[in-house]
């Protein structure tokens, strides 16, 4: 049985033909390329001579050094755990603020939006960063749901956090705005949600490197 990997994300699937489309990433069929023997014994790095490597170290910019560390050092996945982890606490708090008219909940809860508001311009270079050079730019479904819910998080927190800060009342039960208030958490929530998942099929799918 023949072993095709998708060239973007690095997918295996196993059949006579690739599929249609990746599963994990959405590259379409022409993505894939046959994985032989000697395609799997030369996948390992390419080597150079010294002089090259000094070369391209040496006309490497500033923003490229920037890249290679963001993708050295895995900064998206360890940054992208900011959102993925606090935003549902601090909607969970809110939530449990207006059922049970708790003002400290409310305030933890924004809190919680301020600090992940600050944590978003990371997340999104780099993303950016993975996205252009570890997954070449791919233009599929996948990558470009991942960019709009990330658009989508910093606009719901920045109007959130700008929200509270105007009124801090908009979560108390006087307020007429409040359940406006929780429905833009709750998409943001979501938004948070599906890049979540979309994020996790890319990192955990079968690859052969």
């Amino acid at each position: 049985m023949k072993k095709w990997e998708c060239s973007v994300c690095g997918y295996i699937h196993t059949g006579e033909t690739p599929p249609d489309e990746c599963p994990m990433c959405g590259a379409e069929k022409s993505k894939f390329i046959e994985v032989t023997e000697e395609a799997a014994d030369s996948s390992g790095p390419e080597t150079s001579s010294p002089e090259v490597t000094a070369q391209v170290v040496e006309e490497a910019g500033p923003l490229q050094k920037i890249a290679d560390l963001v993708l050295k050092n895995h900064l998206h996945p360890i940054t992208v755990h900011t959102p993925n982890g606090i935003v549902p606490v601090a909607v969970i708090f809110l939530i449990l603020a207006m059922v049970f008219q708790l003002a400290s909940f409310e305030l933890a809860a924004f809190y919680n939006l301020v600090f992940v508001l600050f944590a978003m311009p990371p997340v999104l270079f780099s993303g950016y960063v993975e996205w252009t050079k570890r997954y070449r730019g791919a233009r599929t479904s996948v990558f470009f749901t991942k960019i709009a819910c990330g658009v989508v998080v910093l606009m719901t927190l920045t109007i959130l956090v700008v929200w509270r800060i105007i009124n801090p009342e908009v979560a108390s039960p006087e307020s007429s705005s409040r359940w406006i208030f929780l429905l833009v958490n709750l998409v943001m929530l979501g938004a948070v949600g599906l890049a979540g998942h979309l994020g996790g099929k890319l990192a955990f799918s079968n690859r052969r490197r």
